[in-house]
């Protein structure tokens, strides 16, 4: 069985994460997207906030779990018995980090692939920062992400 895991904040989750999801899920066997606890980010939703949301945005793929760590991707991964790890990429401003990822990554765990994905050009420009700061001004994120994180952005800036 071919597993992997797609790591990230996802806060919150957008459309060009869904989209990489969706693709990945056709991909592999088993996707265990994987909410990452980052302490050098300050996350607007709480980690299970995001396992919620996330939970609701894939319940239609079959092969795909949602899980949540902290600590080091790999030991996450190889816990999963994944074999490859999927990242995301925007545009070629993404692949300097991502490639240093890869490289620790396959020094910590020779076993482990690290399998790119590009974003479909629609969602090229969207980020989890960006959907924050647009909501964060009353701006319209509806083309951004789905219609629950609309509302659960709504009461974070709005309703407390």
């Amino acid at each position: 069985m071919r597993i992997a895991v797609y790591p990230g904040s996802f806060d919150p989750v957008h459309y060009g994460h869904l989209d990489i999801i969706e693709r990945a899920s056709t991909l592999f066997d088993k996707l265990v997207v994987a909410v990452v606890t980052n302490p050098k980010k300050k996350a607007l939703f709480t980690r299970e906030e995001r396992v919620k949301m996330l939970n609701e945005a894939v319940s239609a793929y079959a092969n795909v779990q949602v899980a949540s760590f902290t600590g080091l991707t790999v030991n996450f991964t190889l816990k999963q018995q994944a074999q490859v790890v999927v990242r995301g990429l925007r545009a070629i401003t993404d692949f300097d980090g991502e490639f240093v990822f890869a490289l620790t990554n396959k020094k910590l765990a020779p076993e482990l692939e690290t399998v790119y994905l590009m974003t479909r050009a629609e969602y090229s420009f969207i980020s989890s920062s960006t959907v924050k700061e647009v909501a964060s001004y009353g701006g319209c994120v509806k083309e951004m992400v789905p219609s629950m994180v609309v509302e659960k952005l709504h009461k974070k800036y709005y309703d407390n």
